[in-house]
């Protein structure tokens, strides 16, 4: 498996392949960076927005990125899941329980939001784990490439306990060769770990 692009992104700090990007550390300011102009953006929860957002900014280059493909898998990790939007859902419930916000009580609709802006026919899944794991991630696109359909895949670390704080590690995945693994997913995780935070380089 090959890593052929990947984003990390925090309120402090947005780098694509290495390359630091200057933005206010706000998921809105981002959308308005991106230029994206997709309105639907706006209606998303914090999730969505996050996910959404990470994979605009790794597939920026793409050639041919919205013509329609089966053969690339889209797969969600997370620790908080669609939590925030739970809360917000649990308090609407107190008047009216808001439709708006029960859509996004499924943490893989993030995965649902990408297919339909990129077009992918193919596989997609969402799992919940206590924390990060690179070597569960590394396994698990080990495994989805066992389907010779497959080609590629879009994988996401997305935790987004509340509307401030999210943690972002996306990566583009390709079959063959041979530099995706636990110790090169764990470097990119905790690059984004030390730019936050400085102190975490010597923990």
């Amino acid at each position: 498996m090959t890593i052929r692009h990947w984003v990390r992104m925090t309120p402090q700090m947005l780098a694509r392949d290495g390359q630091e990007q200057p933005f206010d550390g706000t998921l809105a300011g981002l959308y308005r960076m991106l230029e994206t102009g997709y309105p639907k953006f706006f209606k998303m929860d914090v999730l969505c927005k996050a996910g959404f957002l990470a994979t605009e900014c790794l597939l920026a280059d793409e050639s041919g990125r919205f013509v329609p493909r089966e053969d690339r898998a889209v797969l969600l990790f997370s620790r908080s899941g669609c939590l925030c939007d739970d809360r917000h859902y649990a308090d609407s419930m107190a008047d009216y329980p808001s439709p708006a916000l029960f859509v996004y009580t499924l943490a893989n609709v993030v995965t649902g939001e990408i297919c339909i802006r990129n077009r992918y026919q193919g596989e997609s899944a969402a799992f919940l784990l206590p924390g990060f794991d690179a070597e569960t991630l590394c396994a698990t696109v080990e495994d989805c490439f066992r389907d010779r359909d497959t080609r590629s895949a879009l994988v996401l670390w997305a935790d987004c306990p509340d509307e401030q704080h999210f943690d972002v590690l996306a990566l583009l995945a390709e079959s063959g060769q041979n530099n995706m693994n636990k110790q090169s997913i764990n470097d990119l995780y905790e690059y984004g770990r030390i730019q936050a935070d400085p102190q975490t380089a010597v923990d």
